[in-house]
């Protein structure tokens, strides 16, 4: 017996230490990459700050599950050597189960064949179509296509039978990916594109694109870029007396751009979430009541207006909430529960993914606005 005793002790303690080395975790990892600072920090900052209070929120009520999230963040200053730097770290280091972000397309380009080689579902907050289009088995997004940003421009063309514009697009991940939209939309919806013109993200100066535009036939003019470009347009447009309508994409959905633009802002047209209008939205919108609970949340914790951008993270955030609460807590059943999603009446939209459709959002998503008097109006 004296020998049995000890024996027995000793087996079950290896016993107990293999089921607690396999056991859950008490907290599930969730890797952030925003640009925090950088030029892209206008998308990066709200999407930090949006996370990080969804986070504090959902475990300050008792976690998922019995669980608490833990968000590991990381600021990839908008650059793509950086972002991917981070996501090894994350996955390989952090041992996250998914990834929110990055904040621009270019960055999540060069992120998806990292998280494709390891098998960790990214919920990207940059909107280009070429993100999940076509579909990646562990990539979904949050940011509206860019496709359905250019239908929402050119069905406003059509009601005011303007046929004939000038495109005017940065040279980046999302400009490349907005010039690809308009002109691969144009023919469906009618609209022909009579001048084609490009800048670079740091040119600080387009009159020579626009005097281009100014002597074409061109009825309206779109610009599809991220601050602080846009914004130079605008002032450029205004400095040069051109006249013609002039539309934005949605990169520049936040008080930023009126900042950065100021009176020259006045009466330009753009594609955006419904979060900056949500005040003004009818009651039976289904989005209405989460969209004044995050810019009220938001202007609580920041003193700040809750914006499209950051309304990209909360969203990723509630869909990986939504999965973990169906059961899942690794990143393969991640995915699988994300790709379940349906019906998700989130910041950005109403979310249906499928094998089919990692995006989730139909045009619905989109409203257009008009900036009067340094503020949102919508185009009704």
């Amino acid at each position: 017996m004296k020998r049995f005793l000890p024996t027995t002790m000793l087996t079950f303690l290896l016993l107990l230490s293999a089921s607690l080395a396999f056991a859950s975790p008490a907290t599930i990892k969730i890797g952030a990459l925003f640009s925090v600072t950088g030029p892209p920090s206008f998308l990066g900052e709200p999407e930090r700050n949006s996370a990080k209070m969804v986070v504090d929120e959902i475990n300050a009520k008792g976690g998922v599950k019995g669980k608490k999230l833990e968000l590991i963040v990381y600021d990839t200053q908008g650059d793509a050597t950086k972002a991917v730097q981070a996501a090894n770290r994350l996955i390989k280091e952090d041992k996250v189960v998914a990834i929110i972000g990055p904040s621009t397309t270019g960055e999540s380009m060069a992120v998806i064949p990292v998280v494709e080689k390891e098998g960790i579902p990214l919920i990207s907050c940059a909107a280009g179509s070429k993100i999940t289009d076509p579909v990646k088995k562990w990539v979904f997004k949050t940011a509206q296509n860019d496709g359905l940003a250019v239908a929402k421009i050119y069905e406003y063309l059509n009601k005011k039978k303007l046929a004939k514009v000038a495109i005017l697009t940065v040279s980046d991940g999302f400009g490349s990916s907005g010039r690809e939209q308009l002109k691969a939309h144009a023919e469906k919806f009618g609209i022909q594109v009579v001048v084609d013109e490009t800048y670079g993200p740091k040119d600080t100066d387009m009159t020579s694109q626009l005097t281009k535009i100014r002597g074409s036939q061109a009825q309206a003019i779109i610009c599809w870029g991220t601050n602080p470009g846009p914004a130079v347009v605008a002032k450029n447009v205004k400095q040069l007396g051109i006249k013609l309508p002039l539309f934005m994409s949605h990169g520049v959905s936040s008080k930023k751009f009126i900042e950065l633009a100021g009176d020259a802002s006045d009466g330009i047209m753009l594609p955006s979430g419904k979060v900056i209008v949500s005040d003004v939205l009818p009651a039976g919108d289904k989005q209405k009541k989460s969209l004044l609970a995050f810019v009220k949340d938001y202007q609580n914790h920041y003193k700040a207006e809750g914006d499209h951008f950051g309304g990209h993270a909360w969203d990723a955030v509630m869909l990986l909430k939504g999965a973990v609460e169906r059961g899942a807590d690794t990143p393969a059943a991640i995915r699988d529960q994300l790709e379940k999603t349906t019906n998700f009446a989130g910041i950005g939209g109403i979310f249906s993914y499928s094998a089919a459709d990692h995006a989730g959002l139909g045009k619905d998503a989109f409203v257009l606005v008009e900036i009067r008097n340094k503020d949102w109006t919508l185009v009704k």
